[in-house]
């Protein structure tokens, strides 16, 4: 199954071939590369406006997207343990198909996040842990979308929508200026979320490899030293930043 293309998702925008993801792909190591270069002369652009919006627009987003890996899981009776794709043209097979596509679409669009922080001249928060979770995520969920556009990976989708909720609401009020910042002190928990995320994604991943269920080994172990990779980069993170720091 893992070898073949969905067949109603495979002509879909972004999907139908690796060209434009690697096209995206290379333009955001471009940036990432040459803009901090090409804003030294340049004044930092404040652009609380436009990080409000854009926030809460992702905000909005990531709880649709929520609302439906939710709802259609929910309707459909999904196993949480083992669930192989529905490769059918049922509406509910659809209707998971439609969300594995917006989160696919919602990772080109969070891109963005780092466009934001080199105009704003914050280059020390374009770490390899951000450009790396940034890059990599486009190339997994274009794969997931063309291959296995639902089955066991609605669970990754779900649990990363509803974390978003969160973080995108974090970055919302954060972008309203230092008078609000007295009231984020929940930074640290948003990040033991973020891991604690990691780490229900791994089991859940693991688990499959360890039993007879149709969905692709391969994607499950993919997913699983991915995961393992964002747990270690988020730990180190974590010591970093409020354990080293605070000390």
């Amino acid at each position: 199954v893992f070898c073949f293309p969905d067949p109603r998702t495979d002509p879909w925008p972004l999907v139908y071939s690796p060209v434009p993801v690697t096209l995206i792909f290379t333009s955001y190591l471009l940036l990432v590369a040459l803009g901090p270069s090409c804003m030294r002369q340049r004044p930092q652009l404040e652009l609380r406006a436009a990080l409000l919006a854009y926030n809460l627009a992702m905000v909005a987003l990531s709880s649709y997207m929520f609302y439906e890996f939710l709802v259609t899981s929910v309707l459909a009776n999904y196993s949480y343990l083992c669930q192989p794709v529905d490769y059918s043209r049922s509406e509910l097979g659809m209707r998971m198909a439609r969300v594995c596509w917006w989160f696919f679409f919602s990772k080109v669009i969070e891109l963005l996040d780092t466009v934001f922080l080199i105009l704003r001249k914050k280059q020390e928060q374009v770490t390899f842990l951000h450009v790396y979770h940034h890059g990599s995520m486009l190339f997994n969920w274009w794969s997931g979308v063309k291959y296995v556009p639902g089955g066991q990976a609605f669970f990754i989708g779900m649990l990363n929508s509803f974390v978003h909720i969160f973080m995108y609401g974090y970055y919302a009020l954060a972008s309203l200026g230092p008078r609000i910042h007295q009231y984020l002190w929940w930074k640290r928990y948003l990040t033991i979320l973020q891991m604690c995320q990691f780490v229900a994604i791994a089991a859940h991943s693991c688990y499959n490899l360890f039993t007879e269920c149709p969905f692709p080994d391969g994607f499950n172990t993919a997913v699983f030293l991915y995961i393992l990779s964002l747990l270690a980069l988020f730990l180190r993170f974590y010591y970093r930043t409020y354990v080293r720091g605070k000390r």
